[in-house]
C-alpha cells in the first residue's frame, strides 16, 4: 500500500497568533484552535495547515505529513529507514516517521484504530 499524498503541513511558531492571523490574510480559515496556543487552518480541499506554538528557546520547524489510510496495512520498512512506527497520537491518529535516502525526516500520519 502507497501514500495518498499530502495530508497537512505543520508548522511551528513563537507567535500562535500572529502565525494564525498570517494564514488567515493568505486565505486560510481556521477551523479549530487548541488551548495550547495551537490550531488547524484549511484553505480549500487540499491539505490543512496545523500551527503551534513552540518555546523561544527552541528553533521552528515545518514538517510535511503524508497520508496513509490504514496504518496497519502498510508496511514503511519494506521499502524505507523508519525512524519512529506508528503510534497513537494525542490527537487521534497514529504517526510514524521515516528517512529519505538524503537523510531527511518524513512523517506519515494515518487515522487511528477503529
Amino acid at each position: 500500500m502507497a501514500t495518498e499524498g499530502i495530508e497537512a503541513v505543520f508548522v511551528e511558531t513563537h507567535n500562535w497568533g500572529k502565525a494564525a492571523q498570517f494564514f488567515q490574510a493568505l486565505g486560510f480559515e481556521l477551523e479549530f484552535t487548541t488551548d495550547h496556543h495551537s490550531g488547524r487552518l484549511r484553505n480549500g480541499p487540499g491539505p490543512y495547515v496545523f500551527v503551534a506554538e513552540v518555546p523561544e528557546s527552541r528553533e521552528p520547524r515545518t514538517e510535511i505529513v503524508l497520508r496513509v489510510p490504514d496504518a496497519d496495512a502498510f508496511d514503511p520498512a519494506a521499502i524505507v529507514e523508519v525512524v519512529s512506527p506508528f503510534e497513537d497520537t494525542h490527537y487521534g491518529t497514529r504517526a510514524a516517521i521515516v528517512r529519505d535516502p538524503d537523510g531527511r525526516l518524513w512523517s506519515l500520519q494515518a487515522p487511528a484504530k477503529s
